[in-house]
């Protein structure tokens, strides 16, 4: 009997791709469809079109089964991961009845402040009044019900893109447990729908009956209809078995399953995660989000604007760069990589704090970007090479509060995404956690993490751990330099650990100053 292999769909920000894997852990083939990564009809706005990921899919799907190996009746199930975050709304036919709206929106409904009564009472004497606020703000459907009430009164169903993309292919409304990061009433720590009485009932204006039926991990979510089967070019019934959001495989696809190994994600967000059994907070009163393995729990720290912050920089200094790259055919930041090789770790004095977007608590609201320490030796390879050294410290104060939460020094690196392509950041990251970093044997960690969930859910493995012995692999390690981490270990103790709660103060300043000034 030939061998099977399973289908992971990965639909990002900025595209959908279709890849097939064997049963360790081999890419046979793939295949990708760009697209816009969304449309802006206001400022800060950011929404697309429900159907165009549909549509991706299926074109990527088209395009895999020309290529050599890959065979469709060969696959014996298929997984979903997507970018979290991202909401859709549906009517009584499931059909989308506006833009999706995106994890990168920007929008707000201000003026809701803590929820009514007892709960908001507890909250403000444990003085996290303030965080429910912002919860209440960030909320979509609070935004819907108040700016769109009309069309929020025709929303029957409110999905997750996963959600959505699950109603396509099975048309079944159900979604995986592992997709539930966001603004929904979810109990994170049993992770299933809060109970009636939770506080999240009372915070946003959703109601049950709009949500989806939840599936663990590992478990199916259904079978592909005839119609999505012939729009994917798969053979009917197929299981679609539940994964997890695009983080949560992309650390099980980087092999980081124990909470001694650190999943680095250097993606438009940066990220590190690792992989607990036990619910933690790993900063106070902000969830930690389901694992790509059932009943597990991932200790995540963001930076939002992480390797985002790669793609300004290209498009705000980059321009000399950019040229240099299109004559050569080579990526701009191939082009970046060799200007900033020769510059010496610290990028001689200059310090970059990169919160480029606020946070929730730490850093919270007021927090602003930095950069410290100019001098007339600097250059743009200069603040470039800050931009990564800033990303890897900030992951590496995640690091200490993961540590100090769980009580489990860190030892090994995994470093996933489109960022840890770059040989520099693999070193300067080596270099300032003092660990070797390893990349896993293939870029696309989360279709192999959403893989992986597949064949188990399908028994090609008998458990998770077994299936990552099997399909996950160390590819290129980077071994720390002993002199640049006694460098970067300085810098980081005694100047970037002190920049947030110095400049804080400054910040609260701009930030009343800027709301006078409207």
């Amino acid at each position: 009997m030939p061998e099977q292999f399973v289908l992971a769909l990965d639909v990002g920000t900025q595209s959908a791709r279709a890849i097939l894997f064997d049963g360790a852990g081999q890419l046979i083939a793939s295949a990708q469809t760009p697209f816009r990564p969304y449309q802006s009809p206001k400022p800060g706005w950011a929404e697309q079109s429900p159907a165009l990921y549909w549509d991706a899919l299926c074109s990527s799907c088209q395009q895999l089964w020309d290529k050599p190996g890959a065979e469709p009746g060969r696959v014996a199930a298929v997984s979903l991961t997507t970018q979290r975050g991202t909401v859709v709304c549906l009517d009584d036919s499931g059909q989308p009845i506006r833009p999706a709206i995106l994890w990168l929106d920007k929008r707000m409904q201000a003026g809701l402040g803590n929820v009514p009564g007892p709960w908001g009472w507890m909250f403000r004497l444990l003085g996290v009044d303030e965080t429910i606020a912002q919860f209440r703000a960030d909320a979509e459907c609070n935004w819907l019900a108040a700016q769109e009430p009309a069309l929020w009164a025709r929303t029957r169903h409110f999905l997750f893109l996963s959600g959505y993309l699950t109603l396509r292919m099975t048309g079944q409304l159900r979604d995986s447990v592992g997709c539930q990061v966001g603004y929904v009433p979810f109990d994170y720590q049993r992770q299933r729908w809060a109970h009636r009485m939770d506080w999240k009932w009372r915070a946003v204006c959703v109601r049950p009956e709009q949500l989806p039926t939840l599936v663990p991990v590992g478990e199916p979510l259904g079978a592909l209809t005839h119609e999505a089967a012939e729009a994917l070019g798969l053979p009917p019934g197929l299981p679609l078995i539940a994964a997890a959001g695009d983080k949560a495989c992309e650390v099980l696809g980087a092999g980081a399953l124990s909470p001694d190994t650190a999943c680095l994600g250097y993606g438009t967000t940066a990220t590190i995660n690792t992989v607990s059994a036990r619910y933690r907070e790993v900063i106070r009163y902000l969830p930690a989000y389901p694992a790509a393995v059932p009943g597990h729990f991932n200790t995540e720290i963001q930076i939002f604007r992480g390797f985002w912050m790669v793609s300004w920089f290209k498009e705000e200094f980059g321009a000399a760069e950019r040229e240099i790259a299109a004559s050569a055919g080579l990526p701009t930041e191939a082009v970046l990589d060799e200007q900033v090789r020769d510059i010496a770790p610290g990028s001689d004095g200059l310090m970059l704090q990169p919160y480029w977007s606020p946070g929730i608590r730490e850093p919270g609201p007021e927090a602003r970007g930095a950069v410290i320490g100019f001098s007339d030796v600097h250059t743009r390879a200069h603040l470039y090479r800050a931009i990564l050294e800033g990303l890897a410290y900030a992951l590496r104060h995640g690091r200490e509060r993961i540590e100090r939460t769980t009580g489990t020094p860190i030892r090994r690196l995994r470093v996933a995404g489109g960022g840890s392509q770059s040989d520099v950041a693999m070193q300067i990251t080596a270099d300032v956690f003092g660990l070797p970093a390893e990349r896993p044997h293939v870029y696309e960690a989360s279709a192999l993490g959403a893989a992986v969930c597949a064949a188990v859910g399908v028994g090609l493995h008998q458990d998770y751990r077994a299936a990552v012995r099997a399909m996950t692999h160390v590819g290129e390690v980077f071994e720390p330099e002993p002199a640049s981490v006694a460098t970067y270990d300085r810098l980081y103790r005694r100047v970037y650990t002190q920049m947030y709660p110095r400049m804080r103060p400054l910040y609260r300043q701009l930030a009343r100053v800027a709301a006078y000034e409207q």
